[in-house]
């Protein structure tokens, strides 16, 4: 079967605040990578095609995971999160959360602005960002043979949304779910996409694990 599999990136810059400070993996980033790219080879895991978005931490989380070679598609990007949450405070006054807890409150009412146009000078919308993912996701799924693709959560969070059928606050709160290089997975029947997995962390289920899943 051609499964689809949907690898987010290790953990990275949390202290970041802009998109560059952002991209780039944290040491606990690349072991998490690491981690996973051992697992997937010890259980025998293959994957004809391998594809990654064009951002520093999809390649760095491919290259740990042993997958340098991974086809690259821009548009398994992650929307430009700090530059839209940056927009969002100076135009409607809603800070920047600097906790987990705020956080889970200010990215759904932040992708709502955004979805029903209420943020100036985004450099997407967010239709323009839905169309993005589901062109790659469906080229992806019309090729032979199963796929991992390195990528991001709020790219996992829009897969879910297309697939299912969620609204903005549901797709919102499963992108807060996403785990660093959590294992989410496809199967096309019949020109759609079916979801068999979501946030699996296999890699990291041994106890002297458990402290390297993260969030952010």
């Amino acid at each position: 079967m051609s499964y689809i599999t949907l690898v987010r990136h290790g953990q990275a810059n949390t202290t970041a605040r802009d998109e560059a400070s952002y991209d780039h993996l944290s040491a606990l980033g690349n072991q998490q990578a690491a981690w996973l790219g051992q697992y997937l080879t010890d259980t025998g895991e293959h994957f004809p095609r391998a594809y990654r978005g064009s951002l520093q931490r999809h390649r760095e989380t491919a290259r740990a995971m042993g997958l340098a070679d991974a086809r690259i598609d821009p548009r398994l990007n992650e929307m430009a999160f700090f530059t839209l949450a940056h927009l969002y405070e100076a135009q409607h006054g809603v800070a920047i959360p600097d906790s987990r807890e705020d956080f889970a409150l200010h990215l759904p009412r932040m992708i709502t602005a955004w979805s029903e146009g209420e943020i100036a000078g985004a450099p997407e919308s967010f239709a323009q960002f839905e169309a993005r993912v589901t062109s790659g996701l469906t080229e992806i799924a019309e090729g032979e043979g199963r796929a991992v693709v390195i990528t991001s959560g709020g790219v996992i969070g829009m897969a879910l949304r297309i697939t299912l059928g969620l609204d903005i606050a549901a797709m919102a709160r499963i992108c807060l779910a996403v785990e660093n290089t959590s294992l989410s997975r496809w199967l096309p029947l019949h020109g759609s996409l079916a979801l068999t997995q979501f946030n699996a962390l296999p890699h990291l289920d041994l106890p002297d694990r458990q402290f390297a899943r993260t969030h952010l």
